[in-house]
């Protein structure tokens, strides 16, 4: 029973000394250390990011190989492990939490064991005999955890922003489709939650389009900066112990891989020392984050009711809103762009302080700014896309409560200013506060105008435009 038991576990070696691996598993000692130093969330990165480091590890094999810096058995072997790995294999075998030390070193050495080990295993190795294979000396041949990590970084974030950018164009597309909708639908205008000159729902829900726009188009933005990758800057960015051609051949060879407009970076020392356009592309992101919830709170307030609230709007019943009150229908899925958004905001703070605690060459903190923006664009990607079709795309107008409203309204008598001046203006809407009255009934009662002016006057459609009312 000591026996099977002894079995089921290898003995592997570091410089720090012995230890027990899993028999089973394809990482090594590094990767078994930092699973039993660094047990914190539970949470492990985001396999879009293994799989770009995983692809910076078969684009370094192939050109070093080409270089004649590695044999070409064993790079061979690494490619053929780095694609299984690509193609969904021993992606369980990636198991260092995000709260991790030393900049990421711990997962980076997670990838090098597990592709040398997989590669071992294709020789007709053991798993932990490195004597064939070794993930220093030949996975990572050129490399540093101090370029590798970021590089990574900057390819999974530029992978997932594509597909958040998708999702915000459908969801802009989705409000401007409700705004040609109801462009003729006019409802009262609020400012300070209290009653404002009438707008169209159209015009307002254009507003609503043109900032989701300008707010996607400014992520765009912020993603072009980390298209430069400084991979070959080996440790400090100096490029110690690769091939003059390796850099700017290993950009090459990950631009097709990943399938990314991405080129060799102007500066190794700059883009491995500064984590700026991370917290460029996290603020835009936060950028759009404060829209939404703007807009998501603007759809709670219009849908409210529906016999107290508003009821503006009618959303699709997604699910029943209460254990206790029978009937009741929540605006939940507006309720979870909230908590998205809410989210990143605090990730976007979490990602500003870490990036300004790098000190000199390399900032440690790598690891908090990966997990962080990864996990703002993966969570806001899937909530727009669920905000689009499970909220707005259903979206209704109740177009009679809308015109009620608008009608009711104490703002409409600003367009009384040019006719009887502001201050009789003013005079009117005290006395329909205080008696209950409409504008239009109290300009007939006070003989302000005859019932021709005011049907020419209080038309609420006419003043959703430009234009000065004159008799």
């Amino acid at each position: 029973m000591n026996n099977k038991k002894a079995d089921t576990f290898r003995i592997e070696k570091d410089y720090l000394g012995e230890m027990k691996v899993p028999a089973a598993a394809y990482y090594g000692v590094q990767t078994a250390r930092a699973i039993e130093n660094f047990s914190v969330s539970g949470q492990t990165s985001q396999p879009v990011f293994t799989m770009a480091m995983v692809s910076i590890k078969k684009a370094a094999a192939m050109v070093n190989v080409e270089l004649g810096c590695l044999d070409e058995k064993i790079g061979r072997m690494i490619i053929l492990a780095c694609d299984r790995i690509l193609n969904g294999e021993f992606h369980d075998q990636f198991l260092v939490d995000v709260y991790q030390a030393g900049a990421g070193t711990s997962h980076h050495m997670n990838v090098n064991e597990v592709i040398v080990n997989v590669a071992i295993e294709m020789l007709g190795g053991v798993k932990g005999d490195y004597s064939r294979v070794h993930p220093n000396d030949h996975v990572n041949y050129g490399q540093s955890t101090n370029d590798v990590y970021p590089a990574a970084m900057r390819i999974a974030a530029l992978q997932l922003s594509k597909k958040l950018v998708k999702n915000l164009y459908a969801l802009t597309e989705t409000f401007k489709q409700k705004a040609e909708s109801a462009a003729s639908i006019v409802k009262s205008g609020r400012t300070h939650l209290q009653d404002a000159v009438p707008i169209r729902v159209g015009q307002e829900f254009l507003g609503y389009t043109d900032s989701l726009l300008k707010a996607t188009e400014g992520i765009e933005r912020a993603s072009e900066s980390l298209k430069e990758l400084g991979i070959g800057g080996s440790a400090v960015g100096t490029g110690i112990n690769t091939h003059p051609e390796y850099a700017g051949r290993v950009v090459a060879k990950l631009r097709d891989i990943v399938n990314l407009d991405i080129r060799e970076s102007k500066n190794r020392f700059e883009s491995m020392q500064s984590n700026a356009p991370f917290v460029e592309l996290s603020g835009a992101i936060r950028t759009l984050s404060v829209e939404l919830i703007r807009i998501a709170n603007d759809i709670r307030l219009m849908n409210s009711g529906p016999n107290t609230g508003l009821g503006e709007i009618d959303l699709p019943a997604v699910q029943p809103g209460s254990s206790i009150m029978p009937g009741k229908v929540n605006p939940v899925i507006p309720e979870m762009m909230n908590m998205v958004c809410f989210s990143v905001v605090g990730n976007d703070l979490s990602i500003a302080l870490a990036a300004q605690a790098g000190q000199f060459e390399l900032n440690v903190m790598m690891p908090l700014i990966q997990y962080k923006l990864l996990d703002t664009i993966f969570i806001l990607t899937n909530a727009a896309k669920i905000f689009d079709e499970k909220c707005i795309s259903g979206l209704t107008v109740n177009e009679k409560r809308c015109q009620d409203y608008a009608m009711r309204s104490l703002g409409i008598a600003t367009v009384l200013n040019p006719i009887i001046g502001y201050s009789k203006a003013s005079e009117v809407v005290k006395e329909s506060v205080r008696t209950g009255k409409s504008v239009r009934e109290i300009l007939l009662e006070q003989n302000f105008l005859s019932q021709e002016q005011l049907k020419q006057v209080l038309s609420p459609i006419a003043m959703t435009e430009p234009g000065v009312r004159a008799l």
